[in-house]
Formats: structure tokens, sequence, C-alpha cells
């Protein structure tokens, strides 16, 4: 009996090991079970027990940091406030950086079933503002006793985005910073990106901030990281370019990695296998089934 007590301990110890050393990020909160992007989604993540809250924003014209995957409401979760259907052709006309975020605040993001998660909870929602969402975040947690989150903030800019769809990257981050900085958050926030001029800006004038390198392409970690110009906090690339050599070279190199958007128990398994510092996820929700199975 005392054995099987003494194994049960180690196993329960064990658990909670591995559960605080890895990074659980909730991907635009919780997208496969909640709205994307926003509040409710991100305070469900919370009670998932993420590490760390995902999100994208994008700006506004009157120069608002506002919670968004794309800088135009994209036609698959946007209703308009004048019943007009939002359509893969015109998606791009309701362009947020040409909008005042008043005007962003009357689209409902929440009603439409996604065709991609159809498990999604309906409600009407709103884009949030990144200031908003941080202070709805902080309270929430400090109400349930939670602990405190991480932001990981994706800068949402393409070089041929600059000035129609997005300001340029230097506007862009201190844009961002400016709220991280006001909300005390610096040591809590990483900030992602796809382009490497958003984090060679934020390595050259915020360099105690963290930074994480996306990657959706089969190119080799050394390239990516000479054409950065630096080592990045983290190495983030699409699930399924990574192997036990890339996490390899990656640890090699002092740099962590997590993979997005791992979304079964089985690839989060496999992933944690191999050793990976965290992972981006849809489902929050299966990480628990996963260290039960383990």
């Amino acid at each position: 009996m005392r054995k099987i007590i003494l194994t049960v301990a180690i196993l329960i110890t064990t658990l909670q090991t591995i559960a605080q050393k890895f990074d659980l990020q909730g991907n635009r909160g919780a997208r496969g079970i909640m709205p994307e992007n926003t509040i409710p989604g991100m305070l469900r993540a919370l009670d998932l027990g993420v590490n760390t809250l995902n999100m994208n924003v994008v700006i506004s014209k009157d120069k608002k940091v506002v919670l968004s995957q794309e800088p135009y409401f994209n036609f698959e979760i946007s209703t308009s406030p004048d019943g007009k259907p939002i359509t893969l052709k015109n998606q791009k006309s309701y362009n947020m950086y040409k909008m005042d975020y008043a005007d962003i605040k009357k689209f409902d993001v929440g009603s439409k079933v996604h065709s991609r998660f159809p498990y999604q909870e309906k409600f009407e929602a709103y884009k949030p503002l990144l200031e908003e969402t941080i202070d709805s975040v902080e309270s929430y947690a400090k109400k349930k006793k939670l602990p405190k989150p991480n932001f990981s903030i994706e800068t949402k800019t393409i070089p041929k985005g600059d000035n129609e769809f997005h300001p340029e990257p230097a506007e862009f981050v201190d844009l961002i910073m400016e709220i991280v900085i006001k909300k005390r958050l610096t040591k809590r926030v990483t900030i992602q990106s796809f382009d490497v001029r958003t984090l060679q800006y934020l390595h050259e004038n915020y360099p105690k901030i963290k930074t994480a390198l996306l990657i959706d392409e089969k190119i080799d970690f050394e390239v990516n990281i000479a054409d950065l110009g630096f080592k990045p906090t983290v190495y983030s690339p699409y699930s399924v370019l990574v192997g036990k050599g890339l996490v390899g070279r990656c640890h090699e190199a002092g740099v962590k990695i997590i993979p997005w958007t791992v979304n079964s128990i089985k690839d989060m398994k496999y992933l944690i296998g191999l050793g990976v510092d965290g992972v981006v996820t849809d489902y929050p929700n299966i990480y628990k089934k996963v260290l039960e199975d383990n």
C-alpha cells in the first residue's frame, strides 16, 4: 500500500514539474472552443491553465492597438453592423487601418458559425483593445487566484502592407510597447512576428523584451537566425517542421522552441517527447488529457 501511495505521489510530482516548465500557449485565447482574440476567449484559456495568452494585434486609423488576426474583417468570423455580408471577395475592403476603433467595435466577431471550428461557443463579441484585454485578464486572474499569465503578442505586418493595412514596423512596435510599459508587463511579454523587421526594431530599441521568431517555411534554423541578425528568445515554427534535430539545434543555441498550432493529443505528446519548451494550441483543454496519459 505504501509503495502504491509513494508511486502515485511521485507521478503527481512529475506531472506538476512538467506543467510548471512547459509553456502552454492558448492560440488567440482558445480558438478551438471560443471566438478568437476576444476577452471571453482569453478568460476561458486562463481557466484551462494556460501559461501564456497568445494573441494577434493590428492598428486602427486612430492608432489603437486592437486584437485581430487580420487587419481586416475576416469573412469566416465577422458580421457587419449594417447586416451586409462580408465575403471572401470583399473582406479586405473592411480595412481596420482605415477605420476608427469606435466603428471597429460595432462588428460582431463571435456569433457566426466557424466552418473550421464547429465546436466554438457562439455569442456576440467584438474585437477588443489590447489595453482592455490586459486589464480584463489581470483582474480575472487576481479574482480567481490564478497565476499571472504571460502575453505573447504578434504584430500582423508584412512589407507590402506598410501604410496600407498597418503602420511601418517602428510605429507598430512603439504603439504596443507604450501599452506594455504603461501596464508594467515588460517581464511577462513576448513580441512575436513572421516579419523580421518588427523583431529587429524591438531588439534594437527595447533589448530587454523577449522575442519570438515565427516560421512557416522549411528553411534551416541557422539561415533564419542569420536573417534575423540575433538570437530570439523563442523559435516558433509551424509544428510539421519540427523534428528532434531542430529541437536540438535550438537548445544548443540557447533558444527555446515553441511550435504552432498543435491541435491533437497525439501531436502534442509527440512534440513533448521531442523536448519542445511549449506549444501553441487552439485547444488548451486537451493538455490535461496529455498529462493524464503520460
